[in-house]
């Protein structure tokens, strides 16, 4: 991608040109060789804060979250991200704010629907999102990157090439960001076909594999085969797959936050949407466990028919403090569920139509709601190629530049970065030394186990 300077493109004596100015400052107070820095702590430190993050969380499911934690350290990386927010906020840090993912690692990102059914690409997950300084999310990017590309066996100057390329991809993004108008910024996105096309001209050489047809298929309607059974009546039923998909009973359904949606998830909504919601009669409710770093948190998944027969499968997942909240000057108080949503709406380029927040008044904990299958398709990281993972640090790099433009002042942080590798240099130093950190907190977690601290179920 050519380097676009935001100078050549702005008039001059613009606010945007007064912002790359500020930008530009800050390096006097934070170089950009200073995010280079990570002093190796002990690994005990990370295995404690991830068993206080099992606090509140379902006791039956705990020892799941620490099975899938233990299968490797990228897994221990998605799981962990509390740890390494702690890790992360005590690095150098320019302060300049947008809304953070807070999770920003490379199995974060993907491609799913818009409202007009294109396929895009973009972030996907937002439990943790948070207004917070910009490169925390690029630094768990870069790390994540390292980590992933050494469990896949790549030399380790290629590993730390991946970090390399998705921070100077970052940087070249924010930049075009810089020189555009903001509401150019907010209409962009990153449409999967173009990703499709480069993928296509390295097919030879890469273990990616992106199908449109396999993406489109991964629907409402695919969420129904898999976890339902037809029925006589209405229909449809979930299926009961303990521990990692249990059918509730009426009581038990009762006593969870599907029946209390109605209320405030459906005033969530903008008017339009609530009008097609309201179409919907609730069938059966099941408790589902989701993700690596989610386990043991309530996910409940709502199957409804329309006046047709038509199905939707709602998720229902709740929403605890964002693990970058006790580290930022301002802590959002309000629903942790409207938090998500609205981090959300933020940061996509299209966000789920059904996507909304609710609250159970019995166990007294947010949920926010979305659609559980809507065209989602994620990249098969452990068969990657290094051209493959190179073409992922790319197109990752640019969704992240575009989300934080999106509520940021991008020509701040072009201004910044520069024009130079600068930035990249000392991320893709970053990476690596978090990497190591990262495989010595799973070492540390592994034993803990082995020694019976720590109860795991793995396989599941």
């Amino acid at each position: 991608m050519t380097t676009i300077d935001p100078r050549d493109t702005l008039p001059a004596e613009s606010p945007a040109l007064q912002a790359l100015q500020r930008g530009r400052e800050v390096r006097q107070r934070v170089p950009r060789r200073a995010h280079a820095s990570f002093e190796m702590r002990d690994p005990d430190v990370a295995v404690e804060r991830v068993l206080a993050s099992n606090a509140g969380r379902l006791d039956d499911l705990v020892p799941v979250r620490m099975g899938r934690m233990a299968v490797s350290p990228f897994a221990f990386l998605r799981g962990s991200a509390s740890a390494m927010a702690a890790d992360i906020a005590g690095t150098p840090t320019t302060d300049i704010r947008v809304q953070l993912c807070g999770d920003a690692h490379l199995a974060n990102f993907g491609a799913f629907a818009s409202p007009e059914r294109r396929l895009v690409f973009d972030l996907n997950d937002f439990d943790e999102t948070h207004p917070g300084p910009w490169e925390w999310d690029v630094k768990r990017l870069v790390a994540s990157f390292v980590v992933a590309s050494r469990e896949n066996g790549y030399p380790e100057p290629t590993c730390r090439e991946m970090a390399w390329t998705a921070a100077r991809t970052y940087r070249q993004w924010m930049r075009r960001y810089a020189g555009m108008r903001a509401l150019d910024v907010w209409y962009a996105h990153i449409p999967i076909t173009e990703i499709i096309t480069r993928v296509e001209d390295a097919r030879r050489k890469t273990g990616l594999r992106i199908s449109l047809q396999d993406a489109q298929r991964r629907d409402h309607m695919a969420a129904l085969g898999k976890l339902s059974r037809k029925e006589s009546g209405d229909g449809w039923l979930f299926r009961d797959k303990p521990p990692l998909l249990i059918r509730l009973k009426s009581d038990d359904v009762r006593r969870s936050v599907v029946p209390h949606m109605r209320d405030l998830y459906v005033r969530s909504l903008p008017a339009d949407r609530r009008v097609l919601v309201e179409k919907y009669r609730l069938l059966d409710v099941a408790l589902k466990v989701v993700g690596v770093g989610s386990v043991g948190t309530r996910c409940y998944v709502a199957l409804f028919a329309g006046p047709a027969g038509g199905p939707l499968v709602l998720q229902v997942k709740e929403a605890r403090e964002s693990v970058i909240a006790p580290y930022v000057r301002t802590r959002l108080r309000r629903h942790q569920g409207e938090r998500v949503v609205t981090g959300q709406r933020i940061m996509q380029a299209f966000s789920d139509i059904f996507l909304g927040w609710t609250h159970s008044p019995v166990q007294d904990n947010d949920f926010y709601v979305r659609q559980l299958y809507d065209m989602k398709y994620a990249f098969d990281i452990e068969d990657l190629m290094p051209v493959g993972m190179q073409l992922t640090a790319e197109v990752c790099g640019w969704a992240l530049a575009r989300a934080h433009a999106r509520s940021g002042n991008p020509a701040t942080i072009a201004g910044y970065l520069g024009r130079g590798s600068a930035f990249e240099d000392a991320m893709a130093v970053f990476a690596a030394r978090y990497a190591d950190q990262t495989e010595a907190d799973h070492a540390a977690f592994v034993r803990a186990i082995d020694a019976g601290r720590i109860a795991a179920v793995t396989g599941i």
